[in-house]
């Protein structure tokens, strides 16, 4: 029906060869953008998003993603404040989220995670990456510093494990890593990414109330965004599904709808044309054959 190998082979070489403009913020400089009081975006120029907050009792870091960018994040943290990092928090298990927390347990911060990106860590060790100090579970967390109130929200299936989306208060600031990129059709392959659930928990994100977003990639022009971004992420998904279902409809060859497949509403897009194909592959199968990952669901998912 079609050759999986080659799809693989594609899209892991496109991956090679776009690394650069993946997130549109490599070789950019190093900044720190302030996001709103107390919250600030760092940025360096890897490609990666991170967030951190400086409440009255400590500052809280999101998001360490190897060791140069979490030494980074440190040293933009100090240059802001001499309060100490309390805690370090993971969105998801991937490694290339999840690495250098090292650099904030070194400093006294108390690094956590969700219990399933926690129990895929200590299952999948890195050399970049330390265990987390506590796995927390249910579908949300609270931590209380000064003012300040960082929810840990788990957003159940979507993309890896654990994957969890981080609002502040009062600043109702959001930080959201993988299920949305400004600005960009899906990565690549769309790797651990179960479809039909990416539409639920966008949809859900929705229903929450924030301001302002921080996002661990963007092709925007800014680093700050919106719920507007979340919307598109959403709506971009249903527009290639109805697409496709257009071609079953019309009797379009199977192996030749990724070819076919054209959404001009996006076509500005960053890696439309390199990797809308392979976008259509995945979304394709996942209608054709159910969708996948997938796992029972848990007591605090239903």
């Amino acid at each position: 029906m079609f050759n999986i190998r080659h799809l693989v082979i594609t899209g892991l070489i496109a991956l090679l060869f776009q690394l650069p403009i993946i997130a549109g913020q490599a070789g950019a400089a190093e900044i720190t953008t302030k996001v709103a009081d107390g919250i600030y975006a760092y940025s360096p120029g890897d490609g990666y998003i991170s967030m951190f907050v400086v409440t009255s009792d400590g500052v809280v870091a999101v998001e360490p993603v190897n060791t140069k960018h979490a030494e980074g994040m440190l040293k933009a943290i100090k240059a802001i404040t001499d309060k100490p990092v309390r805690y370090l928090l993971h969105t998801h298990n991937h490694w290339d989220h999840s690495g250098g927390g090292k650099v904030f347990r070194n400093v006294g911060a108390k690094i956590l995670a969700h219990e399933e990106a926690y129990a895929w860590m200590k299952a999948n060790p890195h050399r970049d990456m330390v265990l987390p100090d506590e796995a927390w579970n249910g579908k949300r967390k609270d931590i209380k510093l000064g003012d300040t109130t960082i929810e840990m929200h788990y957003i159940g299936m979507s993309h890896g494990l654990g994957m969890t989306v981080i609002r502040v208060l009062p600043q109702k600031v959001v930080y959201i890593a993988d299920v949305v990129t400004p600005k960009r059709v899906l990565f690549t392959i769309v790797p651990d990414f179960n479809i039909k659930e990416m539409v639920r928990a966008l949809t859900d994100i929705e229903k929450m109330e924030f301001s302002r977003a921080i996002f661990s990639h963007t092709q925007a022009d800014s680093v700050i965004g919106s719920k507007a971004d979340v919307i598109e992420a959403r709506e971009f998904i249903q527009d290639l599904q109805r697409a496709i279902v257009a071609e079953f409809k019309k009797g379009t060859n199977f192996g030749k709808i990724p070819q076919v497949v054209k959404l001009p509403k996006y076509k500005a897009w960053a890696m439309y044309k390199e990797w809308l194909p392979m976008n259509t592959w995945r979304v394709m199968l996942d209608m054709y054959m159910g969708p996948f990952p997938w796992r029972p669901a848990r007591n605090f998912e239903k």
